[in-house]
């Protein structure tokens, strides 16, 4: 074995030790189990709302998981199927989807399509790269045509989000309190969602909007909750009566489910609730 064939060896032999650290063999599983009902049912076919709507709709029953890809050490794409929180339940279901929609239906595919989700610009360099603050997610993965905002064409109001609880708590963030050098980064991050201008649905007026909110459509609950944006998020999943129900995983000790009430109602239950952004995924170029 010549010392290049040698070199390759080790690099790959770390790239295998490197993934097993951050997926399972499970995760691969139900990974290709999507896939493979995908296929079944003929989900390729489907708008592409209605396929993460049904994507999302398979998960149901699924423990609720949280803080399930924070890891110690160097940012990894972590992958968790097996327990999932809100946002990597609306994620998984959106890029399983895009996948889908797209042909390609790999397991590495599925961590490439993740990435260019997860992160920034689809590139992972440290622990700031990860879109964090929900409000950002939106933003990013509309400059990169993963999604629309259609929240201001259904009568949504202007909303700017005066975010800094991340560089202010530190100690809820394990990586933030292992390396501070990372707070001067989020604060400028938190500086430029200070600049932008969102727009939202107040909850009290939900229920005269609600014909405008398609089946699959992703939805940020915004919070009045000091310091953040985004409160909670889920899928819309259009039910026989033609109301929005919330496909989501609600909290702790629960599983991923669809809301019994529908999705106006469910939100006037919650204080820190204030209402929706409504996004709808853009179908993707194969």
């Amino acid at each position: 074995m010549n010392l290049i064939h040698i070199l390759l060896f080790i690099i790959l032999s770390c790239s295998i030790v490197l993934k097993a650290q951050i997926f399972s063999e499970n995760d691969v599983e139900i990974c290709n189990s999507k896939f493979q009902l995908a296929i079944d049912k003929d989900w390729e076919s489907l708008p592409i709302g209605d396929l993460i709507a049904e994507v999302g709709k398979s998960f149901i029953g699924t423990d609720y998981l949280a803080h399930g890809i924070e890891k110690d050490g160097n940012e990894q794409l972590v992958i968790n199927l097996t327990g999932l929180d809100c946002t990597t339940l609306l994620e998984n279901s959106l890029v399983l989807a895009r996948c889908i929609k797209k042909g390609k239906t790999s397991f590495d595919d599925y961590q490439s399509e993740l990435q260019f989700v997860r992160y920034r610009n689809g590139i992972i360099n440290k622990y700031p790269s990860r879109l964090h603050y929900f409000s950002d997610w939106i933003d990013n993965n509309i400059l990169k045509c993963v999604v629309k905002d259609v929240t201001k064409s259904i009568g949504g109001l202007q909303l700017k989000f005066d975010v800094n609880f991340m560089s202010t708590h530190p100690e809820y963030y394990k990586q933030l309190e292992k390396n501070p050098k990372f707070i001067s980064e989020i604060k400028k991050k938190e500086a430029e969602i200070r600049e932008r201008d969102y727009f939202y649905i107040p909850e009290n007026e939900l229920a005269k909007k609600e014909k405008e909110i398609n089946n699959g459509d992703l939805l940020a609950i915004t919070t009045t909750v000091e310091g953040l944006d985004i409160g909670h998020v889920g899928i819309a999943v259009k039910m026989d009566s033609g109301r929005i129900h919330l496909l989501h995983a609600p909290t702790k000790d629960a599983k991923v489910q669809i809301s019994e009430l529908p999705l106006s109602d469910y939100l006037l239950n919650f204080k820190r609730h204030s209402g929706v952004i409504v996004l709808r995924a853009a179908e993707p170029i194969k």
